[in-house]
């Protein structure tokens, strides 16, 4: 698998977002957990963007044209167990068309070669648990499960 030359990773930039919000709508047609809303999804890349360089980042994988073929983004939080940064992945896609040529795995080198800079101890991810496309390939770059399970609850309902 061959990362096409034409692509290169970048740090998105607030004229990026409008093509992030279609990159997420492809990604949430995929989670079940999650639907698109593009004035959350705006609102969300929008907050990201304007945090400090050493606290998340937003990456597009650019092609020559311009365009973005896929995007990712990490955040860091403070972790107990590791005593240090941890870096919470989120928003990994690629368009459908350029799928299985290595984007996403480029993508998620750069961001934990940031993550790692920003001390970072540890790195994770959540997958839909019936994307097994994503399951795979998270899997064979060396990620693992754990025996934790995922939950939330909206602050709405307080």
């Amino acid at each position: 698998m061959t990362v096409p030359q034409s692509i290169r990773i970048e740090r998105a930039h607030a004229a990026d977002v409008p093509a992030l919000i279609e990159l997420l709508a492809a990604l949430f047609a995929i989670e079940s957990d999650f639907s698109a809303d593009r004035a959350r999804q705006r609102r969300g890349l929008e907050l990201l963007l304007s945090q400090p360089e050493d606290r998340a980042v937003v990456l597009v994988a650019r092609s020559n044209d311009g365009k973005a073929a896929g995007m990712a983004s990490a955040q860091l939080v403070i972790s107990t167990a590791e005593g240090a940064p941890s870096a919470w992945i989120e928003d990994v896609v690629v368009q459908q068309a350029l799928r299985g040529q290595g984007i996403a795995r480029l993508l998620l080198q750069e961001l934990l070669a940031w993550a790692q800079r920003h001390g970072a101890t540890r790195a994770q991810l959540l997958a839909d648990k019936a994307n097994t496309p994503a399951l795979e390939f998270y899997r064979n770059i060396g990620w693992r499960p754990t025996q934790l399970s995922a939950w939330r609850r909206p602050l709405q309902e307080l």
